[in-house]
Formats: structure tokens, C-alpha cells, sequence
């Protein structure tokens, strides 16, 4: 058996090669939420990219979340694809918190034509985002999304339940939202840091 020598003498000595990531570019996609950007490694949302939202049910709060970015990205003139929402959006409820209802279209798919209508519409290069709840999606069918999302230059939103949370995923971003005692989200992965310990407070309003 060979000696067994300390680390830090190796390190000392500069006969390990230090590895360093890369730093993760600033976003110019902001959440909205102050708290979550805060506590992003990229201050906002990963561009490009997918972001996979856990829910522990549907209708719980997750729209909140992602309107103030479809205000933002509707006012300044961009158009946003709903693909099978589990409920119609509220369009009344959607413009009083600034959304340009005529920048949104909504995509009624089946089960097996949602994540083909969110990839097509993500490669497009016509959409700012788009956002898809499918039932069924595997580690294959996830990665297209997030190919597609850098393809067309689009931010992804792909909303789960969050009996997945245990699978692997390639979203840039995983989020796992919590009702209770208030509207929380817990960051499960994130690109270019460590995701934080506890939870972040979506307290009414946002930046």
C-alpha cells in the first residue's frame, strides 16, 4: 500500500490542479420576487434555459410565481405561449397584475402533444417564454425542452408535481413551491451555485 499523504500538503505544494467553474453570467431576467433573485446564483431567472416548478398540487399559488416576468415580457412587446394549462387563466386576473393579454396565447394540447408543442414553440425563436404542464416527461423529453429553450433564446417553465422531486432533472433551475404556512419556494437546483438551505417567502407583491 502507498504512503498515505495529507491533502492540504499536496495542495501546499501545488500538486493538485485547483478546478474552478465558471462564473455564472448576471441574468437579465428577473423573477420579480426580490427575496428569489437575491438567492439566485445569476440574480434572476437562468436565461436560455428551462426552469422545472414542483408543486404539491395544482392551483396552488404557481401562476403567481411567473407573472410578474409575463408582465414584464408582454408589456415590452413579447409573446408568451401557454401550452395545457389544468386551468383556464384568469384573463381579468392576468391584466390586473400587468400582463398584455394579447402578447399571451394559449395552447390547449392532449397529454401526448404538449411537450412537442413546447419544444416547437421554444425552437421557434418567436417566443420570450413559454410555459407547459405535462403529466408525463422523462429525463429524454425534459432535455429537449432545455435544447430548445437555448435554441430560441426563450426562458422554459415546465410545471411537475412534485412527486418527481427525487429524479434527476436537467432544468437549469428546479423549484419546489409550498403552500404552507404561506406561499414559499424551495430551490432545489440551481446552475452555478449550491442551492440554499430553507425556503424563500413570496410575500405579497412584487419588485
Amino acid at each position: 500500500m502507498g504512503q498515505v499523504v495529507a491533502l492540504d500538503a499536496l495542495l501546499h505544494a501545488r500538486q493538485v490542479w485547483h478546478g474552478r467553474a465558471a462564473p455564472v453570467p448576471d441574468s437579465h431576467q428577473p423573477t420579480g420576487w426580490a427575496a428569489l433573485d437575491a438567492a439566485l446564483p445569476a440574480g434572476g431567472w437562468p436565461e436560455h434555459a428551462m426552469t422545472e416548478i414542483l408543486l404539491p398540487a395544482d392551483g396552488v399559488g404557481e401562476l403567481q410565481l411567473v407573472l410578474p416576468t409575463l408582465a414584464r415580457l408582454t408589456r415590452e412587446s413579447r409573446s408568451v405561449m401557454v401550452i395545457a394549462p389544468p386551468y383556464v387563466p384568469c384573463v381579468a386576473g392576468w391584466e390586473a397584475r400587468g400582463v398584455v393579454m394579447s402578447q399571451v396565447d394559449i395552447v390547449q394540447a392532449g397529454e401526448r402533444d404538449v411537450l412537442w408543442a413546447a419544444e416547437q414553440c421554444l425552437r421557434s425563436g418567436s417566443c420570450a417564454a413559454v410555459l407547459a404542464w405535462p403529466t408525463q416527461a422523462d429525463d429524454r423529453a425534459l432535455r429537449r425542452l432545455q435544447v430548445a429553450a437555448d435554441t430560441g433564446k426563450a426562458l422554459a417553465f415546465v410545471f411537475r408535481d412534485r412527486r418527481h422531486a427525487m429524479q434527476a432533472s436537467p432544468a437549469a433551475l428546479r423549484l419546489e413551491l409550498e403552500s404552507e404556512p404561506g406561499l414559499q419556494v424551495r430551490i432545489r437546483k440551481c446552475r452555478g451555485g449550491n442551492p440554499p438551505a430553507g425556503t424563500v417567502p413570496l410575500v405579497a407583491g412584487w419588485s
